[in-house]
Parts: structure tokens; sequence; C-alpha cells
């Protein structure tokens, strides 16, 4: 059983506004790469060299069959049970929003409704004549680079990369919730990377009470009201727990 005061466990089954942020620690225990370092070495190119929108101009061609490959490693693995904890956390509170950095889609593939996707998805693509977005699981690729069905445009992954700006929607999404809520969870995120590094704080300055997961400290661990250190696939149902047990003591 997890080790919390009192008195945060009462602010935690108490909560009715509740935002969590999840980061590649989260998929890294079901097995995704981070795709940084000689995990996102492919054919010699690193991440960051294949990841921008100089480098899809370049050559689509390349840069599709790099997602292809990723996609081909993401397509069997499962959501893990701290992915599903955050999405039954879902049906618990009067308000829940996901926030996550993560692109492979396992949140959804939990149950999680409508998780707030900064960096994209990499199941989406994106026509660049159009701009339609539509989910696409082919794995491999029939042709590489795809075409929208509709208007026969090139089609590019729906991802954030180096050097582009997040969607002005999934910004404002992401802050609203960090400073409406009233607990917020931060699980398997290094808390460096911009914009996400920054809600934390902005939801700890309104007030709410800060939960980290991680499996060591991290920039915001002095700032949180609790740093769990451990893996988030056994903290997260832990916590699950502790909110069922004290909400419907007679369930059990």
């Amino acid at each position: 059983m997890i080790d919390l005061p009192d008195e945060i466990i009462k602010a935690i089954t108490g909560a009715k506004n509740v935002t969590a942020l999840t980061g590649a620690g989260v998929s890294a225990e079901s097995g995704v790469p981070t795709f940084r370092g000689e995990e996102g070495l492919w054919n010699n190119y690193r991440a960051e060299e294949l990841a921008t929108p100089e480098a899809f101009n370049r050559d689509p061609e390349l840069v599709w069959r790099w997602y292809d490959w990723r996609r081909s490693l993401i397509e069997p693995l499962s959501p893990n049970p701290g992915h599903m904890a955050l999405a039954k956390f879902e049906k618990l509170f009067d308000n829940f929003t996901l926030i996550t950095q993560n692109v492979d889609g396992l949140h959804r593939m939990a149950g999680s409704s409508d998780p707030v996707e900064m960096h994209g998805n990499i199941w989406h693509m994106r026509c660049l004549k159009e701009g339609t977005v539509a989910e696409n699981r082919e794995t491999p690729l029939y042709e590489i680079p795809p075409k929208c069905e509709k208007c026969g445009g090139m089609l590019r992954p729906h991802i954030v990369w180096f050097g582009e700006s997040l969607e002005e929607e999934v910004l404002m999404r992401s802050f609203n919730a960090a400073e409406s809520c009233d607990l917020f969870i931060v699980a398997g995120t290094s808390s460096v990377v911009q914009p996400a590094a920054s809600l934390a704080g902005m939801a700890k300055r309104n007030g709410a009470l800060v939960i980290e997961i991680n499996l060591e400290n991290t920039p915001i661990s002095g700032m949180a009201d609790a740093t769990l250190l451990g893996p988030s696939g056994e903290i997260l149902p832990k916590l699950l727990e502790i909110i069922e047990k004290e909400r419907y003591p007679d369930s059990r």
C-alpha cells in the first residue's frame, strides 16, 4: 500500500476536479521505446533528424518509412495497469482531464474517452491539402507516402514535430485543466519538456494538490505535495484502490 499522510489521502479522495499528466515513462512500461538515444536510431538516423517539417519536405518517403517502423513496434503492445487505472479515474471524479505527451494511443485503447494528446497521435494522419485528420491503423502501410482517400493529397503524421507549435486548442485545454483542478497527478515524465513541464506549477499556484509518480525525482519534486517513487503501473492502481476504498468502504 502507498504510504501517504491522512490529510493527503483525504484531499485526494475528496477531489472534484482532477487533472493527470502522463509522459514517456507510463508507455515505457508497456514496452514502447522512447525513440531517444540508441532507441531512436533507425538506419543511422536520429529522431531529431527525421521528426521535423524540413526532413518531411526534403524526403517524405524516408520520414514515412521511419514512422511505419515506429508504428510496427507499437502495434502489438497493450495498455498496462497504469493506463487502465487512469481510465477508471475518469469514472470516479466529477471532472477528470487526462493530458498525455505520448503519441502511441494506449490511453484511448485503455478506455480513456477524450485524452488531450499534446504531441498528437501516431495512428492519426493529416491531409496536407484539406487539413482533415483521420485514423489509420494499417501496419505496415500499403502505400508510402500514404495518400488522402478523398482528394489524393499527401498525408503526414498528425504529430507535433521539432520546431512546430502545439495546436491552440490543445494548449488551451491543457492550461484550463491545470488551472481549474484541485488535484493534479503527474506520472512518468521527466518534467523538463515545455509546455507540459509548466502544468504542475500552474496547478500548484492555483491551489491544487500535486502528486508526482516517477522512477526518480524530477525538477518538480520539490514543490509536489507528495512524490511516489516507483513504476506508474504499480502506483496508479494502488492510488485507485485507496480512492475506491475511502469512497466506497462497504463495497469491499
